[in-house]
């Protein structure tokens, strides 16, 4: 019997979840992606160490201010893993709008477009770019203008199907519903309950959000996120993408459990009756995402940590700005 992780390849995407491009290799995946703490672990590595200088000699070129130069230069480090991470992999790879931006629709917009305007730049076309944005109103609302100009979008930081419903409306390239942090808030405030298989809140968000989209015929793509284990994975099967950290991935390639397609697009019925949009009613999509106690208490969390990791991997940055 071929490894779970070969079988896997049959009816999912493959996406390393990690920004230690060197690592790539060993697992051959379709696409790469990152977060802010993915990157500041890689920084802090001192095989890296060309890309921070060239990250701060950018910024340098842009600004006399010390912070904007501190702002470009994450940037251009964030393009220089992705340049890197290109160069191992056939597909796209997601790149990460500051956290810092989460709640501001012009900043994430102005910093996405610098983020393609460098990878085009490097010879890289947009297509094989996914600007990774925090899955907000402002995010969503700078969403709904990006892809409008042809820059795909991948929306984080979801925990929803109040988020997912109104990613499809904005038209968002792909979005990456948390799994593992979300059975991790059912285990810490509902315990005691058997959270197997497609008991898992996770493994459920994500089958919620794959039967809506397919009723409503939402071309959305889906990204499962945060998978902690083969369980996860395995009852997943069928969705479009999975991003998988380098520890599961060494755990599936070296598994022998039997794969079989769960989520499977022809087998969910068509919807043909109305649904009530979001739009532009700002007020009812923070209200629903209020009401959804798991999706509050762990998009704060999360948000929280990569800020935290965001402001560390800026210290590094203002170190070679002063060097």
């Amino acid at each position: 019997m071929s490894t779970t992780l070969e079988q896997l390849r049959q009816f999912t995407t493959i996406v390393a979840d990690t920004g230690d491009f060197n690592v790539l290799k060993a697992f051959a995946p379709q696409d790469g992606t990152t977060n802010p703490s993915h990157i500041l672990n890689a920084a802090k590595k001192p095989q890296y160490n060309a890309i921070i200088k060239d990250a701060a000699a950018y910024g340098k070129s842009q600004s006399h201010n010390t912070e904007e130069q501190v702002e470009h230069a994450v940037v251009r480090l964030l393009v220089g893993f992705g340049c890197e991470i290109l160069k191992c992999i056939p597909g796209r790879v997601s790149t990460e709008v500051d956290a810092n931006h989460s709640f501001n629709k012009d900043k994430t917009i102005k910093m996405a477009r610098e983020i393609i305007k460098l990878y085009e730049g490097f010879g890289i076309e947009r297509e094989r770019i996914l600007i990774k944005i925090a899955s907000t109103w402002e995010g969503f609302q700078a969403c709904r203008v990006l892809e409008a100009e042809g820059i795909h979008c991948n929306m984080t930081l979801l925990f929803s199907p109040v988020q997912a419903k109104i990613a499809g409306e904005v038209g968002a390239t792909l979005i990456s519903p948390f799994v593992g942090r979300s059975m991790d808030w059912y285990q810490k405030n509902v315990p005691g309950k058997d959270y197997s298989g497609v008991k898992d809140p996770g493994v459920k968000l994500v089958t919620d959000i794959f039967n809506y989209y397919n009723a409503h015929g939402i071309k959305t793509e889906i990204m499962a996120a945060s998978l902690r284990n083969i369980d996860e994975c395995v009852h997943l099967a069928g969705i479009s993408h999975m991003t998988i950290n380098v520890q599961l991935l060494e755990e599936l390639r070296t598994a022998d459990y039997a794969v079989r397609r769960r989520l499977v697009p022809q087998e969910v019925p068509a919807i043909n009756e109305t649904v009530e949009l979001y739009g532009y009613n700002e007020a009812r999509f923070r209200f629903d995402l209020f009401n959804d106690h798991m999706a509050s208490d762990k998009i704060s969390e999360s948000l929280r940590i990569f800020l935290k990791d965001g402001a560390e991997l800026k210290q590094i940055l203002r170190a070679a700005l002063d060097a």
